[in-house]
Formats: structure tokens, C-alpha cells, sequence
């Protein structure tokens, strides 16, 4: 009898011993990135873009197609106001994706400028995508050839809550301008063209990658000028502000005669860091390698490997381990 108990005990402590084991492999494994598993997958994803007149909206539509046939997850591109808007829907979980600009971004992470009492604590990098194109639009009837003729004008510093407000308020200070210095309106891409072709205002900001809907479509009606940016304003924002760049329009551009100068900060696409990282994995690699499915003139412009240039906050550990594997470093 003894010994059938002491049997039965070693049995016992064997099975217990086996059942341990596997569960501690089972946590220790977890779940693979990319490896699509179906309980960690969201059913949809909502990826917040800009205005209909921008460039944010027709990519965030074909990188909402091209998530869906590659992973089985719904995806949408829905319309907002742009940078700054999208950071504080991420932050308030209204969404999962978003475009932004990288010094957007940077400030609400930060906590700094317009997110000084609004930092955003949940938001991470999957990749930085092509220069976003500081334009200050206007046409030749309105004989504004320079920022400084900007004072006095009714000038569109685009949507509340955009980034792109923060770029005229920026270019205006090297300037020795303010928002006082100009009659400020806040409209988004669309309205500012159609302000500026009825006579409403006269110029506007537009932080957009080139070209863009809304630019072109005044273009088709009004001769339109790009006010340019001089060598040493630019350098003195540079020096300000880092995450600007030196850009040039091309000439053809709009119509445009001949090329012209002025700054970019870099549009990136940002995910709620509660997103996981074999999603947020499987979403950067579905990008990433079918970029010829992007009609988006921007497309031409991804690159894998410029995906972490510039980036400016922490990148999603999914999207990290993608650039990982395809040797993408951090410049």
C-alpha cells in the first residue's frame, strides 16, 4: 500500500512538475510579432489623416487598403483637423493610427507649446514618411512677394489644432512678425484656396507634401505664387528649431515659373502605443513593401530606408523590430 502511494505521489508531482513547465514556456514565448495571431487583432482600426485638400487623406486611404488585404483588419481613413488634433484623439484613445508632423509630434510628447497642459503619454513612432512643404500661398493679383508683405493681409494660418499653425507662428518670429502683425484666419486647406480665388483673403500657410490637391486646384484658375523663404531666415530657424529643413518647390510646380525656397518638417505616422507590437509589426511591414500600391505622387518619396530620419520620439517596438530586420538605423 505504501508503495502505491508513494507511486502515485511521484506520478502526481511529475504531472504538476510537466504542467508547470509548459505553462512557464508559454509565458516565456508569448506572442511572436507578425505572427498574426487572430486574438490580438483588433477587428478595425481607425486611421486619422487631415483635410480632404491635403496629402494626408488620399495616403491615409491607400495605406488603409493596403492594411486591410494584408493583414484582415477593417481599416478607414477618416478626415480631421490635422497634427495636432490627431495627437490628442490618439491620447484620448478615439483612434489607433494617425498621420502627424514630426515637430507635432514632438511636442506632445514633450508636453510643450500647444500640449503644455495636454501631454501625450501613449503615443508612439512607426515611421517618418516625406518632407512636409511649408507653402505660403498666394496669387500674382495680390502683389505679395514676401513674408514681410504678409503684414496687414488677411492670411489663413490653417485649421485649429493643425500643425501647421505653429509653422506660420514660427516663420513669422524670424520675421520679427506675430500673429498681430497679420488678420489671422484659421482655415483648413480647402477653405484657404477658396478664400484666396474669391477674394476673401490673401494668402495662406499650407504644410503639406507637394504637390498638393488643394494648391492645385487654384492652380487651374489663378496664377499662383509661392512666397519664398531667404537663405538666412532659414537658417536662423534652423538654428531655432531643428526639425525644420531646407526645401525647394520645383519649378513647373503649380505653374510656377521657377523654383522656389523655403523650409519642410517631415510627415510621420504615429500609433496608440496600447496598439501590440505583432499588430503594429504586421501594419509597418504592410506598408513598407507595397509601396507601389500608394497612387499618392507622395509615394514615390517612402522609403524604408528613410524611415527613421528625423523621427523624434520613441519608435513602437513593432515598427522597431521591422527596421530591425531590414538593417534601418536611427539617424
Amino acid at each position: 500500500m505504501k508503495k502505491k502511494r508513494l507511486y502515485l505521489s511521484m506520478v502526481f508531482l511529475l504531472t504538476l512538475s510537466m504542467l508547470l513547465a509548459a505553462c512557464g514556456k508559454s509565458e516565456e514565448s508569448g506572442e511572436k510579432p507578425g505572427s498574426g495571431d487572430k486574438e490580438e487583432k483588433p477587428k478595425f482600426i481607425s486611421i486619422l489623416t487631415g483635410g480632404t485638400g491635403g496629402t494626408y487623406y488620399p495616403l491615409g486611404g491607400s495605406f488603409a487598403k493596403i492594411i486591410q488585404d494584408a493583414t484582415g483588419i477593417d481599416a478607414n481613413a477618416e478626415t480631421s483637423g490635422a497634427s495636432a488634433e490627431n495627437m490628442t484623439t490618439l491620447k484620448n484613445g478615439d483612434a489607433e493610427i494617425a498621420f502627424s508632423q514630426t515637430d507635432i509630434a514632438s511636442y506632445a510628447v514633450d508636453g510643450k507649446l500647444m500640449f503644455e497642459n495636454n501631454k501625450v503619454d501613449n503615443v508612439k513612432a512607426i515611421a517618418t514618411l516625406y518632407p512636409e512643404t511649408i507653402q505660403i500661398v498666394t496669387t500674382k493679383g495680390s502683389g505679395i512677394t514676401s513674408v514681410e508683405d504678409l503684414k496687414g493681409k488677411k492670411v489663413s494660418v490653417g485649421a485649429p489644432g493643425s500643425g501647421t499653425v505653429a509653422n506660420a507662428e514660427q516663420i513669422l518670429e524670424v520675421h520679427g512678425m506675430t500673429f498681430d502683425d497679420i488678420e489671422k484666419q484659421d482655415l483648413s486647406f480647402d477653405e484657404s484656396t477658396q478664400g484666396i480665388q474669391d477674394g476673401t483673403i490673401d494668402a495662406a500657410f499650407v504644410t503639406a507634401g507637394t504637390p498638393t490637391g488643394a494648391v492645385e486646384s487654384l492652380g487651374a484658375t489663378e496664377d499662383v505664387v509661392i512666397v519664398l523663404i531667404t537663405q538666412d531666415k532659414i537658417d536662423e530657424l534652423i538654428k531655432k528649431y531643428p526639425f525644420y529643413v531646407k526645401e525647394e518647390i520645383p519649378s513647373g510646380t503649380y505653374g510656377l515659373e521657377a523654383a522656389v525656397t523655403t523650409v519642410a518638417v517631415q510627415a510621420m505616422l504615429v500609433a496608440n502605443s496600447n496598439l501590440s507590437e505583432g499588430v503594429v509589426y504586421d501594419i509597418t511591414k504592410a506598408i513598407f513593401e507595397n509601396l507601389d500600391k500608394v497612387t499618392h505622387a507622395k509615394g514615390k518619396l517612402i522609403k524604408v530606408e528613410n524611415a527613421l530620419k528625423g523621427v523624434g520620439i520613441d519608435v513602437h517596438p513593432g515598427a522597431q523590430k521591422y527596421f530591425d530586420e531590414k538593417g534601418v538605423k536611427a539617424e
